[in-house]
């Protein structure tokens, strides 16, 4: 009878030294056929990741300080109030959906979705192409939805209820922001075709149009334009411009996502377009009211970081010089008119953020640092339909949203709490402990 254990023990040595040589000449196959390695973290990447993630947070405390010097005294708080519950609410969806939604497997072009993105459940020890942990990307870019529905608020300040508020920018966030940020950088239909470096269509132009149709159907102030509404102080605004340039800097060349030549590109671009803003609208003032006032250097200041934010890693310091100086212009005579049109845009969200960042996002086309293999006729058609998507797109469904907050727990605030001040009557606090709340 054949005793196959009996054979295997008298056979052993030389199966185990068969074994041994087929092992060692399918090790090279079988190496290859196994899944690729995570890439090696680039440690000077990383840091420069993480230095821009807190550079743009810091953005939202000095979007804060704008805000809050430009409006009334029994207005601050609720004002500053905005753009911290923004960094909690969109903070928080980010983790949830927001992440996924904008960066995910792209559905259709128009969003994205990815279950393992779910929670940023399945990234934890995912390392990008560009060598960062995949949670440092995430929380990068979670800061520039922040920061988006935050801009919004200047638009309609002294006048909103806290928790119209919440809900408008939950939705917004979730509706707007998220598919656009995937359509222009996710993968949608126009990401390789319209240039947006770090957010001009994205995030300004959206946050700007969003401003314009949440102005117009909630109406002006009570008071506007006839009373005087003077800034509280404007020591505090100057404080947060001073905080938005610097952060803007991670904002920009953080938006490299590398730490190498293009980040310096893009922050020397940044700096040039920044100073050049800020001079033109000093300049403009000198020659129409021979006076230069410190509403319009911070003014000029933010049309230069708007118009440049697009076109940062892309463009030459002639360019930024330009598209500063120019968005400048643009940008005056946008609040010019606002005042002619009568609609009350309060801290002019979109005659800023609105057209600086379409004069950024077209303008970039006549500045490239190369010209694209398609020419710049087809570059510019690329840009002009990211401008256009992002400015009807964004009004149909702010303009929706507006109607289902007012509905529902309601936008708009009431007569005596507007008279009232936000701070008193939504928050039951003073900004300054003074008598004066006018």
């Amino acid at each position: 009878m054949y005793d196959l254990r009996s054979t295997l023990r008298r056979r052993a040595p030389s199966l185990a030294a068969g074994a041994a040589l087929s092992a060692a000449l399918l090790a090279p196959r079988l190496a290859l056929a196994e899944p690729a390695a995570t890439p090696p973290i680039d440690t000077g990447t990383t840091a420069w990741m993480l230095t821009s993630t807190a550079l743009v947070l810091l953005m939202v405390p000095g979007l804060a300080m704008f805000y809050g010097g430009l409006v009334r005294t029994k207005n601050v708080i609720g004002t500053m109030m905005h753009s911290f519950a923004a960094m909690a609410i969109i903070g928080v969806l980010w983790t949830i959906c927001g992440y996924s939604m904008a960066f995910g497997t792209s559905m259709y072009s128009v969003v994205g979705w990815d279950a393992d993105k779910f929670m940023l459940q399945g990234i934890d020890q995912r390392v990008t192409a560009q060598g960062i942990p995949e949670y440092v990307f995430a929380m990068f870019q979670g800061k520039f939805a922040i920061i988006a529905p935050a801009l919004i608020a200047g638009a309609f300040a002294e006048r909103v209820r806290f928790g119209g508020y919440c809900l408008f920018i939950a939705l917004w966030s979730v509706l707007v922001y998220n598919p656009l940020a995937h359509v222009i950088w996710g993968g949608g239909f126009l990401t390789g075709e319209a240039i947006d470096f770090a957010g001009g269509t994205v995030i300004h132009i959206s946050a700007g149009v969003a401003g314009l149709v949440c102005a117009l159907v909630l109406g002006p102030r009570q008071g506007y334009p006839r009373s005087a509404m003077h800034p509280n102080s404007m020591v505090m605004t100057l404080m947060g411009a001073g905080l938005l340039w610097v952060g803007w800097f991670g904002f920009n060349a953080g938006s490299s996502v590398s730490s190498g030549l293009q980040t310096a590109q893009a922050l020397t671009v940044t700096q040039i377009a920044a100073a050049s803003g800020a001079l033109a609208w000093i300049v403009i003032e000198l020659i129409i009211h021979r006076k230069s006032t410190s509403l319009g250097l911070v003014s000029g200041i933010l049309a230069g970081l708007v118009a440049i934010t697009p076109a940062a890693g892309d463009v030459l310091p002639l360019g930024a010089l330009l598209l500063g100086a120019f968005a400048s212009l643009v940008c005056y005579l946008a609040v010019v008119a606002k005042a002619r049109l009568g609609y009350d845009d309060t801290l002019d969200v979109f005659g800023i953020h609105g057209m600086a960042g379409i004069v950024g996002a077209l303008g970039l086309t006549f500045f490239l640092r190369a010209v694209p293999e398609h020419g710049l006729g087809v570059q510019f058609w690329f840009q002009l339909k990211g401008v256009l998507l992002s400015i009807i797109y964004t009004a149909v469904v702010t303009y929706v949203l507006i109607l289902v907050v007012e509905k529902t727990v309601g936008f708009r605030s009431t007569k005596d709490e507007e008279r009232a001040g936000m701070d008193h009557s939504l928050h039951g606090e003073q900004g300054y402990g003074l008598l004066n709340l006018n």
